[in-house]
Formats: C-alpha cells, sequence, structure tokens
C-alpha cells in the first residue's frame, strides 16, 4: 500500500458529481437504479426484454426517487459469455432511445468497459456516466476517452474478466490492496485528466463471500481516497448464498446492509430496489437528523 502522504498528493475531497452541467450534490446519499439489458443477469436477466417492459420499468425507476439509472447489456456475473460490441449496442439502443425520447434530463450512467460503446452512447445518446466495472484494464482507450468526453467515471475494482475473476481472490490485506489500487488508478485518471471519479470496491467481483463482508465493515477505511464511494450489493450472493436463499428472497438482507453501508460512507446505492433504498436512506438521514439537534 502506498503511505498516506503519497497518497494525499493524488487525491481531494470531492463534494459532487458533475453530470454535463447537472450537479448531484453529494451530502446525502443517492440511489442508482438497476436497468438490467441482458437475457442472462443473476437476478433479472431478460426482464426487460421489450419496449413496453424497458418504458415501465423506467417509469418505475424514476418516479420512486432514484437520482441515477445504470443501464447495463453486458452480463458480468460469474462465468457469463463474452458478447460482441455490435450486440451489446444492439441491446442498449432502444433503451437509450425511450431515455432521450421521454426523460431528457435524467442522469444517465452506462455500464461498459469498451471504449468504442462508451463514445456511442455519450456521443450519440446523452449518457452522463460511464461504469467500468474493469477499472480500465480491459480496454487501455477508456481512461482518454472518458477525459475527452468529460463525463464521470466509476471506478470498479476487479481481477480478470467475468469469467475469470472467482478464480483471482487471493489477497495478503484485501483493503489495503484496494486502496493502493484506487490510489494508484486515480491519480492516472487525474493525470489524463478526468475530473469525476467514483470508486467502487466491487463487491462479488474477484472476491469471496468473508472477503466481501470484511470489505463492507471496513468500508470507512476508503474515506482517505476523498472520492464518492459507490455500493452495489443489491440481492447478490454475499445475501443470498450466507442466508440460503433465492436473489428474489433478498430484499431484505440487500436493506440491512445497504443500511450499514450508508453509515460507513456510501455515497451512492446501485440497486434493483429504488422504493426500498430511498426509503433507507430517509429514515437513516432522520435519525442522523435527530442526533445533530441533540
Amino acid at each position: 500500500m502506498l503511505p498516506l502522504h503519497v497518497m494525499k498528493q493524488f487525491i481531494e475531497t470531492q463534494r459532487s458529481i458533475n453530470c454535463k452541467g447537472k450537479l448531484l450534490a453529494l451530502d446525502k446519499p443517492l440511489v442508482m437504479g438497476i436497468l438490467n439489458l441482458t437475457p442472462d443477469s443473476f437476478y433479472d436477466g431478460s426482464f426487460y426484454n421489450t419496449k413496453e417492459k424497458i418504458l415501465q420499468q423506467i417509469h418505475k425507476i424514476i418516479n420512486e426517487g432514484a437520482q441515477i439509472i445504470d443501464m447495463g447489456a453486458y452480463s458480468s456475473r460469474p462465468g457469463a459469455k463474452n458478447i460482441s460490441e455490435k450486440e451489446e449496442l444492439k441491446r442498449l439502443v432502444p433503451a437509450l432511445e425511450i431515455i432521450l425520447k421521454n426523460f431528457p434530463d435524467i442522469v444517465v450512467s452506462v455500464d461498459t468497459f469498451r471504449s468504442n460503446i462508451a463514445k456511442i452512447v455519450v456521443s450519440d445518446f446523452g449518457v452522463s456516466m460511464i461504469n467500468d466495472i474493469s477499472g480500465g484494464a480491459i480496454d487501455k482507450h477508456m481512461f482518454e476517452l472518458v477525459a475527452k468526453l468529460n463525463v464521470p467515471y466509476i471506478l470498479m475494482h476487479m481481477r480478470g474478466n467475468p469469467r475469470t475473476m472467482q478464480s483471482m481472490t487471493s489477497y495478503k490485506d484485501i483493503v489495503d490492496e484496494l486502496i493502493s489500487y484506487f490510489a494508484k488508478k486515480v491519480h492516472i485518471l487525474k493525470k489524463t485528466g478526468v475530473k469525476d471519479i467514483i470508486i467502487d470496491p466491487g463487491f462479488g467481483f474477484s472476491k469471496v463471500l468473508e472477503q466481501n463482508y470484511e470489505l463492507l465493515n471496513k468500508l470507512e477505511s476508503f474515506k482517505i481516497l476523498e472520492r464518492p464511494i459507490l455500493v452495489g450489493i443489491s440481492r447478490k450472493s454475499m445475501i443470498y448464498k450466507y442466508l440460503n436463499i433465492k436473489p428474489e428472497e433478498a430484499l431484505n438482507g440487500t436493506s440491512v446492509l445497504n443500511t450499514i453501508a450508508i453509515q460507513k460512507g456510501a455515497n451512492i446505492l446501485r440497486v434493483h430496489d429504488v422504493k426500498e433504498a430511498v426509503e433507507t436512506i430517509k429514515l437513516y438521514s432522520k435519525l442522523n437528523e435527530i442526533s445533530v439537534v441533540r
């Protein structure tokens, strides 16, 4: 791990996210609603396979209070199959056209590790954030492109790719190694010209169950990076496998762990269930409000 005084040279506190002129304040946690456009997602694969279903889900995400919609067309579940850029774009375009026509003011993030896809969705469809599960490791052009596009970048930690990541879970000290990883990447991104950087520890990516809980338990350690922290644990295996239930039954566990995440400093909750996440944040904020008054 890099020494603290070295890391402090690379980082500065970020209190808002500039999404193509629209500022998202970070004074309280934000909700990012998930729109999966894949047929094989671990939870809602093939749910949104028609324009009508996509439109209904977008309405639902917005009406329930999400500030960001994150859409992905490449399944990142462990062992997921590779698809071509053409297929990824084919899945994305109908949803992007719907949003551009009906909800032009909503902040949209696209979950992709391919710079060609990122360029098209930002330039042609007004997408205002890129969510890269590979942290720039799969496509070497991603950092420079994001800088050129001038959009916020979600920097996630993962080793390998979705097909190989669960064979790469050996760490000496997972928290120290991830903090060092992020400090180095943030430094590179800043030098490249990327202004808004969000970090995501990558729960479930190249981590076994115990490591996921260690990361959540020590999430406040990542505050040293002074960057917004995104937590994506919604209905994941760290919940349903531990409780011996199905992803469809993991909403209660998700809400519990999301509460712990915001207590420990999460700025963005990436979720399938927006209403419940919004309520979690409201209740937590009320509790904090009472504590401050007293």
